[in-house]
């Protein structure tokens, strides 16, 4: 099976009930789904040919391509996973990681504008417009600067299907209320990274691998300030690609990670891949 590009944004809050510490925004993938069914994950998908070319590069600002695939580690094409990460962030959870032409976040607060950023989300989500055509019609740009590249996973080999994920890490917007689209999503929190971990060591929030590893770098970090530094002092990133080990009836039992700190292996049993 060929790996197709894809990306993922974690969206961090300072915590809504006054206490210290923040929040994530995560989904709940409905049980239909052909990938991560029934799993709560960050929003994100693959990257699409319409998250490249000049057009995309004219909304944006903060990184050029050339600055966007250095940072990836990449000769070209970085851009566009930028691209479908703040594309993605839109389609799946109605957040548009936008700033109009004096640098001011993209705020959804009137009715107005709600309505017709709902309208424009469901358009893209049929394929009957792009992102950087939103963008040049509202005269949005992009601040690529301000959405941190962090983790990079790779799906194991033996899965049906493969990405080859880069992950990134912005600042919820103020303004803008996030909403799951019912369809491939059918539900939608703000959670503390270590209560997801919590509820998920209880079996009652279920995560892939790859988001678990997510959240425990996340609830390593005291605040949106202190996980953002983290993120942008992140240098090289090193693909994490884990190893499937499957049991006597020749189904996914556990998964080897060859992380950078040392192998894990988590038992697959009941986890949704």
């Amino acid at each position: 099976m060929s790996l197709r590009d894809a990306a993922t944004v974690v969206l961090v809050r300072d915590a809504n009930d006054g206490a210290p510490g923040f929040e994530v925004f995560m989904l709940l993938r409905t049980v239909k789904s052909d990938f991560n069914a029934g799993a709560y994950v960050f929003p994100g998908g693959g990257v699409d040919r319409s998250d490249g070319g000049a057009q995309a590069e004219r909304v944006c600002s903060g990184l050029d391509a050339a600055q966007a695939s250095a940072r990836l580690g990449i000769a070209n094409g970085g851009l566009a996973f930028y691209l479908a990460a703040i594309r993605e962030c839109f389609e799946e959870a109605g957040v548009l990681l936008a700033a109009d032409a004096a640098g001011h976040t993209l705020s959804l607060h009137e009715p107005a504008t709600q309505q017709r950023f709902a309208a424009y989300r469901a358009a893209l989500n049929a394929g009957q417009t792009t992102l950087a055509a939103i963008c040049e019609r509202e005269h949005l740009r992009l601040p690529l600067g301000e959405i941190h590249y962090y983790s990079h996973w790779i799906t194991p080999e033996g899965m049906p299907r493969r990405y080859d994920t880069r992950f990134f890490l912005c600042r919820a917007p103020v303004g803008q209320e996030p909403l799951h689209d019912g369809e491939e999503t059918v539900d939608h929190c703000w959670v503390r990274p270590q209560d997801a971990l919590a509820r998920h060591a209880a079996g009652s929030f279920n995560l892939v691998p790859a988001t678990r590893k997510q959240l425990q770098f996340l609830a390593r970090h005291a605040s949106v300030e202190a996980v953002l530094a983290a993120a942008r002092d992140i240098g090289e990133v090193p693909p994490i690609q884990p190893q499937l080990i499957l049991g006597t009836d020749g189904k996914p039992e556990r998964v080897r990670l060859p992380l950078p700190e040392g192998v894990e292996e988590i038992d697959l049993r009941g986890v949704a891949l």
